[in-house]
């Protein structure tokens, strides 16, 4: 055993042993490696790591079939950008899922802190860690343009309030769906499907509501990107084309929090809540006979009559009425 390393495990078959030579290394790394995992087990480096590659995924499949379809005439089209960011939402679910619940959207990110459903303290963590990711003649606009690879820019059918309206609505229809999906007091996807079902609803939103303004949602998805662009080529113009470049920042945040209110008001305070302890009251009551404990020395031979009158029951717990003030973290 004094010959194997703390690494061993790690190592494919036939590598799990040491030369003497590396038994001094094994002294000074030990505790570096120690301290290493101490701090990757933190809640808020575990979340930030896990917001970081789920986001990096989705982006890659997402402005990946954007590229198909602007660079390669034969190899992409409109239904495979929404099939590439959807399944691509899928996959960063998977990815982060039961770590950090796998935001990849800063909008929904501040929702949940605005609902209290989750702490102020963590949203730079999450939208840092969103932004991280994001590291010829280059036209914005125009009929060679590619900077739309990376961002969302305004058509030219559509006016900038217009677009702002569209951001908000297509926003809120997100947050309201991944309500749906995940309320267990209503209807909620079936366990282990969560991933492919919010994976599914990116694509049919891009499909029926996302010609007008490629459908961001995200500031996460369109800022980052656009700083991007910035940097690599494509110049200041990508923040001045029809002064768009704000709306995917701020409608998404509008949206999400009026499609969370939307679900709540309609949906979610009409949930019954459970009547759990109107059930094990009836139980109580229905047992007629005392049960005795079993240290008693001489237990009696014959059962003993019970009054059930109104006065000798025993008093049973009612259900409190629903009132207007339900958690909202059920939702």
């Amino acid at each position: 055993m004094g010959s194997e390393c703390t690494w061993a495990s790690f190592l494919p078959t036939g590598l799990g042993c040491c030369s003497r030579s590396t038994r001094n290394s094994k002294m000074v790394s030990s505790p570096v490696v120690t301290k290493m995992q101490a701090i990757m087990q933190k809640e808020m480096v575990r979340e930030f790591l896990a917001e970081f590659m789920s986001t990096y995924v989705m982006m890659v499949f997402g402005l990946g079939s954007v590229a198909h379809m602007v660079l390669g005439e034969k190899f992409g089209s409109y239904l495979s950008v929404n099939l590439g960011f959807g399944f691509g939402v899928t996959m960063g679910v998977h990815m982060a899922g039961n770590i950090s619940g796998a935001h990849m959207n800063a909008a929904l990110t501040f929702t949940n802190c605005v609902l209290g459903r989750m702490s102020w303290k963590k949203f730079p963590v999450y939208i840092l860690a969103i932004i991280q990711f994001s590291g010829g003649h280059l036209t914005v606009t125009g009929p060679t343009a590619t900077a739309g690879i990376f961002a969302t820019y305004l058509p030219e059918h559509m006016t900038l309030w217009r677009g702002f309206l569209d951001e908000v609505i297509v926003t809120g229809i997100l947050q309201l769906c991944l309500f749906a999906i995940t309320d267990k007091e209503n209807n909620p996807a079936l366990q282990g499907t969560q991933a492919l079902v919010i994976g599914i609803l990116i694509v049919v939103i891009g499909l029926s509501l996302g010609m007008n303004t490629g459908y961001a949602m995200n500031p996460s998805r369109d800022l980052p990107p656009r700083f991007f662009t910035f940097i690599a080529g494509w110049g200041i113009q990508v923040f001045r084309a029809r002064d768009w470049w704000w709306v995917p920042v701020v409608a998404p945040l509008l949206g999400a929090y009026l499609g969370a209110i939307v679900y709540l008001v309609f949906i979610g305070f009409s949930i019954p809540r459970r009547p759990q302890i109107l059930e094990n009251s009836m139980k109580y009551e229905d047992r007629r006979t005392p049960v005795l404990p079993k240290t008693m020395a001489n237990p009696p031979t014959t059962p003993t009559p019970v009054s059930v009158s109104p006065a000798n029951r025993p008093s049973v717990r009612t259900v409190p009425p629903l009132s207007d003030s339900i958690h909202l973290e059920h939702f």
